[in-house]
């Protein structure tokens, strides 16, 4: 009897067990079964369950773990893959300025659920941040750092259309001063410095942010070596830009000659006179690195945790004219009519013919961007759309591709356009990882993008702050920006 009663008794436990974990719903949620997770920290996670509810990753199990009630809403995510929304981190809202009001849709119709604009006239990109926080559900996250802060001889002051007014001038160390703290009370997410600042401005700049807790990202300045601005505390260089003056054995004598240049007597615009020193210095120093003065400043840069945004697809783009590619041209369609036919126009007009130095500097970034991931120096993934042809969010893509093909990882690349960005931003307890408590910024991919990056292109849904948008709604927002 007592056996029988024992019996008796462990059935019903576990049928208990069996009417709770089969009962499990979640009011105010759907739910994903059967789909593998990959992110940054936990890799490749196979047939689990997530469940979002408003906007956050309410909770994530194995979905054998995990049995949920036919009254929840459910997804069946079999054979499907979930990665982190992915960081543009390097756009530029106002370089196009009649493309501005499409670049939101062009970026989540491509899985791009943040991005990091980096530089542009302070109201103008003010706006697109504000649009951003009003439409958390459809648009993309943005981050600001207002207009580049350049010196006395600006670059981008608006004398062309390749140099629209993205940047202020400020002539003494007073005026960068009080720029960047206007800059500050315009609530910037970040500042960037440019490549015509004076050694004092550089160093004003750097002093006001690390007061305000901001990061500086930029150009490293044309009359400073990169080991200095990089000890100063620039927490991030877009391009590599000047890396390679620095790294020959004559790093102090171009140095010294660049600062001969910048004094300017002829007073030229700041746009010739930069391209004159990168004409003269820029290829020179590339074919004439020097492994003990790279060893140092690969050595400063890891110290100091200075990261890298190397754009390398743009200008290995530029370097093998891939723009004239149809599958470059392809990602056209996505464009409002009257872009689409401009930048068609732009690229038949083409006067600068692609040189050897071109492809020299591509294939240098190509080889610093495997030095230094190598090296453990972080990456951030960014593409300066929509210069040079880029369709906004289609170029990510591109980007990544390009990093894999340069030496990265899958996982790193993934890493580089989710984790690190939200790590940049101290956002990395509630962004860049599929976990419990997170924002829910998620793609949803048809196929396994560790096993071929080009994958994350294979976009099935978006899900954006806990809104699923699913492909048919997401090519809605791609091709209606076409009929514009």
């Amino acid at each position: 009897m007592k056996i029988k009663f024992m019996r008796k008794l462990i059935i019903s436990f576990f049928l208990l067990i069996s009417c709770n974990t089969s009962n499990e719903y979640f009011k105010n949620a759907y739910c994903i079964e059967n789909i593998n997770l990959i992110d940054a920290r936990g890799g490749l996670k196979k047939n689990m369950t997530i469940v979002i509810s408003e906007n956050k990753i309410l909770k994530v199990e194995k979905t054998s773990q995990l049995v949920l009630s036919k009254k929840n809403k459910i997804y069946d995510g079999k054979g499907l893959y979930m990665i982190p929304g992915l960081w543009d981190s390097h756009i530029h809202f106002a370089f196009e300025e009649e493309l501005a009001n499409s670049m939101f849709n062009l970026f989540i119709g491509h899985g791009i659920t943040s991005v990091r604009d980096t530089g542009g006239e302070l109201s103008f990109v003010k706006k697109w941040k504000k649009e951003s926080q009003n439409n958390p559900n459809y648009y993309p996250r943005v981050k600001i750092a207002g207009p580049l802060i350049d010196g006395k001889f600006n670059v981008y002051n608006g004398n062309s259309v390749y140099f629209p007014p993205l940047s202020v001038r400020t002539a003494s160390v007073k005026e960068t001063e009080e720029m960047v703290l206007d800059l500050i009370k315009n609530d910037v997410d970040f500042l960037k410095a440019y490549e015509m600042l004076t050694p004092e401005q550089f160093e004003v700049v750097i002093k006001i942010a690390k007061k305000n807790n901001l990061r500086v990202s930029g150009h490293i300045p044309l009359s400073m070596d990169v080991i200095s601005a990089s000890n100063l505390g620039l927490n991030s260089i877009e391009h590599f830009r000047n890396i390679e003056m620095s790294s020959t054995n004559k790093t102090h004598e171009l140095l010294y000659k660049r600062r001969n240049i910048l004094k300017n007597k002829n007073q030229i615009l700041g746009s010739s006179l930069r391209t004159s020193i990168h004409n003269s210095q820029r290829i020179s120093s590339i074919k004439n690195i020097d492994t003990i003065q790279l060893d140092k400043v690969l050595n400063a840069l890891l110290e100091n945790d200075t990261w890298q945004i190397p754009t390398i697809s743009m200008y290995k783009g530029l370097a093998y004219e891939e723009y004239n590619d149809d599958k470059w041209k392809n990602s056209f369609e996505y464009l409002p009519q009257k872009i689409k036919e401009k930048w068609n126009d732009q690229i038949l007009k083409r006067e600068s013919p692609v040189n050897d130095d071109s492809r020299v500097f591509s294939e240098w970034q190509k080889s610093m961007t495997n030095i230094m991931n190598k090296k453990g120096i972080k990456f951030m993934a960014g593409t300066d759309t929509p210069i040079f042809f880029q369709t906004p969010g289609y170029s990510l893509h591109t980007e990544l591709e390009v990093l894999v093909e340069s030496g990265l990882s899958t996982i790193e690349a993934i890493e580089s356009a989710t984790y690190n960005p939200a790590l940049y931003f101290n956002l990395q307890n509630e962004l860049g990882l599929i976990s419990e408590g997170y924002i829910a910024d998620l793609l949803i991919l048809s196929k396994n993008p560790l096993e071929k990056i080009s994958n994350t292109r294979k976009i099935e849904a978006v899900i954006k702050n806990g809104n699923y948008m699913n492909r048919k709604l997401l090519d809605s927002l791609l091709y209606n920006q076409s009929r514009n």
